[in-house]
């Protein structure tokens, strides 16, 4: 039986992003109270012996600081592609991938 400790509460909306190697997942919870807040996951699938696992880290961020992560992250985003790599085309990630075989092994429980 899994513990989970509370951490997994019902989920409300998710949203799915395939990069590569890596899933991305964005999902929004809610407490007890109907409070409100967002699970950012990266889970990357890894070979163990015969079979694939999948190693899984989270971000927890709460709606106090929603404006504050928006705001960061798009300002890093700017600087990698307006001052480190001006001369690089990001079109070419712009555009949708394909649905791979493995993507009933992604799911969230």
């Amino acid at each position: 039986m899994e513990d989970n400790r509370g951490n997994d509460r019902e989920e409300i909306f998710s949203k799915r992003v395939k990069a590569g190697k890596r899933t991305y997942f964005f999902d929004v919870k809610a407490t007890k109270s109907n409070d409100y807040y967002l699970t950012i996951t990266e889970s990357k699938r890894r070979m163990r012996d015969d079979s694939f696992t999948f190693e899984k880290h989270k971000i927890f961020l709460y709606k106090e600081d929603f404006a504050k992560f928006i705001e960061a992250l798009q300002e890093a985003v700017d600087h990698v592609k307006n001052d480190l790599m001006s001369d690089f085309d990001f079109s070419q990630f712009e555009r949708e991938e394909s649905e791979s075989e493995f993507d009933d092994e992604l799911k969230w429980d």
